[in-house]
């Protein structure tokens, strides 16, 4: 269970996930520290890369972080009153994941159960932590020889997060909005243009690189370097929502720690 029932809380101090209406922060001085997807605040990683994944209807369904040891992605839902949630949601993630062949255990983590499957040669760990009205999921998918490293930083990038709730009424499960900051939608909308515009019929699961803007360093940067999806998965709280394991492509670096000096570098480490 999230601690924002505290007073004096501020990012940096890996405490999170935050609930924003509890924190002493103002959200403008994370513009550069964090990818504002609307309803949830994520931690940039030094190194890292943004994918979205968008659904049937061109909407963004999912962002991942792409780092050299997996990626991660961090989604919101709304949830009742009482919490209680996740524990439901990991019977019946663990359930569906057994069902679907994986090798499935749950284990004690950081703030509570964790669900962890592998499959393939990929290890994907489910982190859920309950907060006022609202449950946060975070899911780090990768190879399993760096399985133990992805989930330190995976924790590492949740206890760094920012939920804004908001007040719109919405069912128990269902996902909170995403919304892509300005940068990130505009780099999606051309690389959707790219990819759709001129070849009619292409697969869903076709993948375009956004080009690569000049902007170096935080949030901006990871933002303008995205790769944008086609809809291969659910939303849904219960789902797996399990990526497949980060591009090959990535083992040619060694792994990259979050930023330096940060608080999430510091619960990275000791976790």
């Amino acid at each position: 269970m999230t601690n924002n029932t505290s007073d004096g809380l501020r990012v940096g101090e890996a405490r999170g996930p935050y609930d924003i209406d509890a924190l002493e922060t103002d959200p403008r001085e994370l513009e550069n520290s964090h990818l504002d997807l609307g309803s949830v605040l994520v931690p940039v990683v030094e190194g890292g890369q943004v994918t979205v994944e968008m659904s049937e209807d061109h909407q963004p369904q999912n962002v991942y972080l792409v780092t050299p040891i997996g990626r991660i992605s961090v989604s919101a839902f709304a949830a009742p009153k009482t919490p209680g949630l996740w524990r439901e949601v990991v019977r019946e993630l663990a359930e569906s994941l057994r069902d679907s062949g994986a090798a499935t255990s749950v284990e004690d983590g950081h703030w509570g159960r964790e669900v962890v499957a592998e499959a393939d040669g990929a290890t994907h760990r489910f982190i859920g932590v309950d907060g006022p009205r609202w449950l946060v999921r975070c899911v780090g998918s990768g190879p399993t020889e760096a399985a133990d490293d992805l989930a330190r930083l995976s924790r590492a990038v949740l206890a760094e997060t920012v939920v804004r709730r908001g007040s719109e009424p919405y069912p128990p499960r269902d996902p909170l909005p995403i919304v892509l900051p300005p940068v990130l939608a505009d780099q999606v909308a051309a690389a959707q243009q790219q990819m759709f515009g001129d070849q009619e019929g292409q697969p869903a699961e076709a993948t375009g690189q956004v080009p690569q803007a000049p902007e170096t360093g935080g949030a901006p940067a990871q933002a303008a370097g995205a790769t944008v999806l086609g809809d291969d998965a659910s939303g849904a709280v219960g789902d797996t929502g399990a990526p497949a394991a980060a591009d090959p492509a990535a083992d040619e670096e060694p792994p990259l720690p979050p930023s330096s000096g940060s608080a999430m570098q510091r619960f990275f480490r000791r976790r």
